[in-house]
């Protein structure tokens, strides 16, 4: 080992030793890149100061991380791992160690593995947003980080809470010469897609945005562009989704447009200035894709409302007011900024360096202070070792009363003209005899020629060493305050984040109350968690910077040692060499421990201490390497606590080995009892089944011999039977043969005369006996157009088998008509009518037979429409359709409404009902229609009649057969008139009034399309073309 890796074991300790061993460590590579760490655990002592490159193993940092978590796991204690140091001493890598170690020795599973990866890339989103560039760090986090890991019972992460304290958001509008702003803006610009910047309507060139510092836009061995696809995925892994994210980067973009908006002065008539928007367009953009109106966010920008009592007053901004910004085991790790100390020091300097006094002051209360009265408390021998208490600095600047945050707080609050001066008026009237305060225009007269200090400033001697702060800007940073008109403007954005990061904005949540300061905030929180930190097991990581220039092989030992001082390291391992490394109360380290002797295992029933004792004493421990305090047992060295950790170790193994044999044989055993109780079921299942095989076999068997001597006997009565039946059969037909002789011999005289006819009726009754049962068996079924019929058997029978299918036919259609009702009879009848009249007559005729005839196709006595013509009509209306009454001066058609009745016919106009002509049955004479597929027919009336005047009607209609045929039936039925004739010819004549057109019907070519036309070629004659079939 190059030096000593535990200072607790450095000999002689002195401040050139421990330096000097720092220097040779960090001479031979055992180092990070610019840090140096000290480990440090109140209740397991292990210290070690470590330089390593980074390319070496991180065991130190992995050591404490191991310790911290094994406690939480194994003694059930809440951890926190303190990162302090100054800035760019290495906090935040190390932090990133402390990570990846604990996410490395959890334990696995689909949940486990996904809370665990959420939980190392949340760093990398952290630093995007919250990292940037200084003089002294290339990755300076610019906000202080608190992680508190939540563990269950197993040791294995359920998840984490991060909390942030004081993000530096002036740094997003003005950053110092050689620094950059935060991380994401780069980032975006760098890496997006060309079409992602297109949607953000953003530039890759750094130079066109003014929030963008140029002098340090590239950073040596940084690459932004694959930093930005790293975040991506990380915010994805952490649980963004993917409009969540676009969501962020517009509001990034924004952030971005935001930083080009310039404002010009305009001179208002009253005198006061006021402030307008000198180019629009980025004002547009930023609108765009925020979801605001403009001219919202242009008078947020412009405007303020002032409220007092019950009335608002607008007023205008100048260009500089428009300008302004169940039980869980708990781990935390706290990655917070480090002490800083720069050329020119503002508010959040200040801000920084009073948490790190807070963290500083926490380290001394449970190391130094705590430990020491620790000691006395448990009566151990022990000679004070003096350390510096930095309690009144820490009073120096957060005292209710007289504290500087309370005198800027208050400065801030009270009426009148507040301005830096006044604040620094104050500090100088009321801390002037302070100790570690400093000021030219104090009281204190020793100041008045120090030319190091300015007339705008005030140092503080801080445990790290004296800052000069710069007071300009400190009350207008600790306001921190944002105009109502901008919340409210940014509120009525339709944008997804934008309502959630100004709820303020809600005009129905309007609040009068002045919001806290940015120091009153800063403190509850640093006060916060100092309360958490104190109730959790500590474990410290001191960064140390071994140079100023980032560089690495470079050790300013003026630098390191100025570092060893302010931390107190000498002072803690002072403190760990004269003292105890690790100390327990009685009954937990018995109850730990009893294990290991005899007499305690496996009860102790006297107290605890005893049983502690007597542990030691069996163990044969040293007396120099412990000692008894009043409630606690105190141990030397780390040795001798991993002696007994090992000793346990080894026990714990042959308990464990020795439960291992009782529950194997316990399980053997139960095993080969279940075997031998499976072995006797197995057994007696098998005998009952071999013994159901061995009786179903013998029961075969018995069968199979009774069926033999049964079918012998049966076989033997079978010869029996056969032959007393053939004696009988020969006893009979010897005895038939006997009467028929003499029969033959009594009557053959008889028989010769008739014989041959006889036979012959004989022969032919047989013959038509075997006909007609034969027929029966083969009649065909009763429908009457099954047209199957048996053939005749014989030539001679042929006019017998017609005559019997045509009484079979007309017989099974008397049955079928039989089952027919009165009303489709009727419809049948005039089926059978239009057949006589119709077929192989008109072309038309064959595609309305599969149509039922309905007759009223209006619903003449339901629909109101006809309401005015049903009351017309005095008899019931038998058929009543639409036709077109064909005009004969160009052969037009016009919608007329048919109606027929038992004693008369009517055409109606189909818009208003009205009747056109009203025709008697009597006065009809007959009608014409033509042999084709057309729908036309003429209604020819009596001359001479009444009806006759106005001539004859030329209708159409695609109902024409069933027109036709209740027209002919409804004639007919009547005794009084007579029929009326159809005649079926493609020319018939037709009068209208005084003359007579001739209507003639041919065959349309292929030009004329598909329907029917009625032309007039002249005064008499219409001609019909009709579509080929």
């Amino acid at each position: 080992m190059i030096g000593v890796g535990d200072m607790v074991l450095l000999e002689p300790l002195s401040e050139e030793t421990f330096i000097g061993n720092l220097r040779k460590r960090f001479e031979h590579n055992e180092i990070y890149v610019s840090s140096i760490l000290y480990f440090y655990s109140p209740s397991k002592f292990r210290s070690y100061l470590n330089f390593c490159t980074g390319l070496l193993s991180h065991s130190e940092v992995y050591a404490l991380a191991d310790e911290a978590y094994r406690s939480l796991r194994d003694q059930d204690k809440d951890q926190c791992i303190l990162i302090t140091g100054e800035s760019g001493a290495g906090k935040t890598e190390a932090s990133k160690l402390v990570m990846s170690y604990v996410a490395a020795v959890c334990g696995k599973g689909q949940e486990v593995n996904k809370v665990k990866e959420q939980l190392l890339q949340s760093n990398p989103v952290l630093e995007a947003f919250g990292n940037a560039k200084t003089v002294r760090n290339d990755n300076s986090s610019r906000f202080g980080k608190y992680m508190d890991i939540e563990f269950d019972f197993k040791g294995d992460p359920l998840g984490g809470v991060i909390s942030n304290y004081l993000l530096e958001k002036s740094r997003v509008v003005k950053q110092p010469r050689g620094e950059r702003n935060f991380h994401i803006f780069y980032q975006l610009l760098s890496g997006a897609s060309e079409d992602t910047l297109k949607k953000l309507k953003l530039d890759r060139d750094f130079s066109k945005y003014n929030y963008l510092s140029l002098d340090s836009a590239t950073v040596n061995g940084l690459d932004d562009a694959a930093n930005f696809r790293t975040v991506r995925n990380a915010m994805q892994i952490v649980g963004f989704m993917e409009d969540e994210l676009q969501s962020v980067m517009e509001l990034v973009a924004a952030v971005l447009k935001l930083g080009n908006i310039e404002f010009k002065p305009e001179s208002r008539v009253n005198g006061f200035d006021e402030s307008r928007v000198k180019d629009k367009n980025d004002l547009k953009e930023m609108c765009e894709l925020l979801g605001i109106e403009q001219s919202v966010l242009e008078r947020a920008f412009s405007y303020r409302t002032v409220e007092a009592k019950m009335e608002k007053v607008s007023t205008t901004l100048n260009v500089a007011q428009a300008q302004t910004k169940s039980r869980k085991k708990v781990m935390g790790v706290l990655d917070i900024y480090g002490f800083e100390i720069f050329e020119d020091n503002s508010f959040e300097q200040f801000i920084i360096n009073y948490c790190n006094e807070k963290l500083q002051q926490i380290f001394i209360e449970l190391t130094l202070r705590e430990e020491q009265e620790e000691y006395v408390r448990e009566g151990i021998e022990w000679t004070n070792i003096e350390y510096f208490n930095n309690a009144i600095i820490c009073d120096l600047i957060e005292n209710n009363q007289n504290g500087i945050l309370a005198m800027l707080d208050e400065e801030c609050l009270r009426p009148g003209t507040v301005t830096d001066e006044t604040f620094l008026d104050k500090l100088n009237t009321i801390c002037a005899e302070h100790q570690h305060f400093e000021s030219r225009l104090s009281k204190n007269s020793k100041f008045l020629t120090d030319h190091s200090l300015p007339h705008s400033c005030f140092r503080i001697q801080h445990y790290a060493g004296k800052v000069l702060y710069r007071v300009e800007g400190f009350v207008d940073k600790n306001n921190d305050l944002l105009y109502r008109d901008l919340s409210q403007a940014m509120y009525k954005a339709n944008h997804s984040l934008m309502k959630l990061l100004f709820p303020e904005g809600n005009p129905a949540k309007v609040n009068l109350k002045r919001p806290p300061t940015a120091g009153f905030q800063f403190k509850a929180s640093v006060g916060t968690l100092m309360k958490n930190l104190q109730t959790k097991n500590p474990n410290y990581i001191r960064c140390i910077k071994p140079n100023d220039k980032k560089a690495s092989q470079v050790f300013t030992d003026s630098l390191v040692c100025h570092q060893v001082r302010y931390l107190g390291l000498m002072e803690n391992v002072r403190v760990r060499r004269a003292g105890y490394a690790f100390r327990q109360a009685y009954e937990p380290c018995l109850e730990r421990y009893k294990m290991l002797c005899k007499q305690t295992w496996p009860h102790w029933k006297g107290p605890a201490r005893e049983g502690v004792e007597v542990l030691l004493k069996g163990l044969e421990v040293p007396e120099e390497e412990f000692a008894y305090g009043r409630s606690k047992i105190f141990i030397r060295n780390p040795r001798t606590l991993f002696f007994l950790e090992e000793k346990r170790r080894q026990c714990l193994e042959d308990l464990a080995t020795l439960i291992q044999k009782i529950y194997r044989g316990w399980k053997c055993r139960t095993h080969f009892l279940l075997l031998k109780k499976s072995q006797v079921v197995v057994s007696a299942w098998y005998r009952r089944y071999a013994q159901q095989q061995k009786y179903k076999k013998i029961k075969s068997s018995s069968i199979v011999v009774q069926s033999f001597i049964r079918g012998w006997k049966a076989r033997k009565i079978l010869r029996e039977l056969k032959y007393q039946k053939r004696c009988k059969e020969a006893v009979t037909t010897i005895s038939a043969y006997w009467h028929g002789t003499q029969v033959r011999r009594e009557y053959r005289k008889f028989f010769r005369a008739n014989a041959g006819k006889k036979i012959y009726e004989f022969t032919i009754q047989k013959i038509m006996q075997k006909y007609f049962l034969g027929l029966k068996n083969t009649m065909p079924s009763m429908s009457p157009i099954d047209k199957t019929w048996p053939a005749r058997p014989y030539l001679f029978l042929d006019g017998t088998h017609q005559e019997l299918r045509r009484i079979f036919h007309l017989w099974r259609c008397k049955k079928y008509r039989s089952q027919f009702t009165e009303e489709k009879k009727a419809i049948y009848e005039e089926k059978l009518e239009a057949s006589k009249i119709f077929k192989d007559k008109k072309a038309l005729y064959p595609s309305s037979v599969g149509q039922p005839f309905k007759g009223d196709y209006l619903e003449i006595n339901k629909n109101p429409k006809y309401q005015k013509l049903n009351s017309v009509m005095d008899e019931k209306v038998l058929l009543a359709d639409v036709v077109n009454k064909i005009n004969r001066a160009n052969g037009k058609g016009a919608p007329r409404i048919f109606l027929l009745t038992k004693k008369k016919f009517v055409l109606a106009d189909q818009k208003t009902g009205q009747v056109k002509a009203s025709v008697p049955l009597p006065d009809l004479n007959s009608v014409s229609v033509s042999t084709q597929s057309d729908g036309f027919f003429a209604l020819k009336l009596k001359e001479g009649t009444p009806s006759a005047a106005k001539g004859d009607f030329l209708l159409s209609s695609d109902r024409l057969i069933e027109i036709i045929t209740k027209l002919h039936r409804t004639g007919a039925a009547s005794a009084e008139r007579e029929t009326i004739g159809v005649d079926i010819s493609d020319e018939f004549l037709v009068q209208f009034k005084q003359d007579k057109v001739c209507v003639k019907f041919i065959q349309a070519g292929p030009k004329n399309g598909n329907s029917v036309a009625c032309k007039r070629k002249n005064n008499r004659l219409l001609e019909v073309s009709v579509p080929s079939p």
